[in-house]
């Protein structure tokens, strides 16, 4: 069997593979205080306008704007105050012209008036009139009926990541149950002779396995659910009947080594064998992460990752998460911007081989002039700690040789 990389993958392209894949579709209804980070399956549509009746935005005076025009501080205009509202005063009678009623902040707003001028422009003359001396708009200082929402209009469109946002508005409008997609489950498969638990203590030769920790973390900030399913030796019966467990089981699987081309690297050929399993791309055009690998069987997705930790870890972040997003029914998650970013110009050079895109781990500095500079992290690329210092990925384009001190350029935020 060839072992050789298949044709190398730009990153572009391998997100374009992985937005074959379908988002998990099934769904289920919560309780919407439980709804934070689910994804809406389907549109979220208001049941009433927000808000229910015009209010005033400020602590002033409810008026007819046209009854304020003109006025100033040494031209003040007379208006009668008609009444003192409560806040939560519902009035049955109507402003009428040159009155105005002093409201509350979230107030109604009495029938009739279209403004409200804020208290320090006013000043009380008698116990039934004030001077105004500021001129007011129609429909300032005033939130509309219906102004941030309207019956059956679309808040949340199907896809969205629920915020403390997004719930914000679902209990404005009173929607106790919210209909959700179900988290994708990924199981977690670590290979290796060399690997053993986190919790036993290495012989000489060994080392613990850190990528179903982090990988199962990744998950969870994917708003997916984890599956590790422990380390399987370097034998290629061991690695079948672990992967055929996995696939039976989850959406997803995500397969640490066993993706390079050694000699125990096993991957490929147990994909293959695998019952309509297919490899789609055996090598990244990226630095760190080359190796990876993207297969399916049948509709379950197959991410097989470099073994070595911190490439791992810069493949999941770049591509994993991304997808993970996807799956789980996240709108655009695959999307370039979809990744939080900014920009910033590079602390020194940068050097960078063409024909692949490098990931740079860097920290964000301030200059003596108040830039933000991006610093590359100096470690050997195995060294977990230079993540750990690391606020991001500097990415350079496969086109470029590199980074010129100063330069600007966009730092994927960790």
């Amino acid at each position: 069997m060839n072992k050789g990389f298949f044709e190398v993958k730009s990153v572009a392209e391998c997100r374009d593979i992985l937005a074959s894949f379908e988002p998990v579709a099934d769904t289920e209804d919560i309780s919407s205080d439980q709804a934070l980070d689910r994804v809406a399956a389907g549109d979220i549509l208001a049941g009433e306008d927000i808000p229910g009746f015009n209010r005033s935005s400020m602590d002033g005076f409810a008026l007819r704007a046209g009854d304020s025009f003109g006025a100033g501080e040494g031209t003040p205009v007379y208006l009668e105050l008609k009444a003192r509202m409560a806040v939560d005063e519902a009035p049955q009678w109507t402003l009428g012209p040159r009155e105005c009623a002093q409201v509350l902040t979230g107030g109604s707003l009495p029938p009739g008036a279209d403004a409200v001028v804020m208290w320090e422009h006013v000043r009380e003359i008698a116990e039934d009139e004030v001077e105004i001396f500021r001129a007011v708009s129609p429909g300032e200082n005033v939130m509309l009926q219906g102004e941030d929402c309207q019956w059956n209009q679309t808040v949340v469109p199907d896809g969205t990541r629920l915020r403390p946002q997004e719930l914000g508005v679902l209990s404005a409008l009173g929607i106790l149950r919210t209909t959700v997609r179900r988290r994708p489950r990924v199981a977690i498969l670590s290979t290796g002779d060399e690997l053993v638990p986190v919790q036993e203590t290495p012989p000489a030769g060994k080392i613990r396995d850190v990528n179903s920790s982090t990988l199962a973390a990744w998950c969870v900030k994917a708003g997916c659910i984890p599956e590790p399913m422990g380390i399987i030796p370097d034998r290629l019966d061991d690695l079948h009947q672990g992967v055929s467990a996995a696939v039976q089981k989850a959406d997803c699987v995500l397969l640490s080594g066993g993706s390079s081309l050694g000699a125990r690297d096993l991957s490929i050929e147990v994909i293959s064998g695998l019952d309509q399993g297919r490899v789609l791309v055996h090598g990244v055009a990226m630095s760190p992460g080359k190796p990876t690998i993207l297969a399916a069987a049948g509709r379950v997705p197959i991410i097989g990752l470099p073994g070595q930790v911190t490439s791992a870890q810069v493949v999941m972040y770049v591509l994993g998460l991304p997808f993970l997003a996807h799956l789980s029914g996240v709108s655009g998650a695959l999307e370039q911007k979809a990744q939080a970013r900014l920009r910033a110009r590079a602390g020194r050079n940068i050097p960078s081989q063409q024909g692949r895109e490098d990931y740079v781990r860097v920290r964000l500095l301030r200059s003596d002039h108040e830039r933000l500079l991006a610093e590359p992290v100096l470690a050997k690329s195995g060294l977990l700690r230079s993540l750990l210092r690391a606020d991001g990925l500097l990415p350079i384009p496969a086109s470029c040789e590199g980074v010129r001190a100063g330069e600007e350029c966009e730092v994927l935020l960790l």
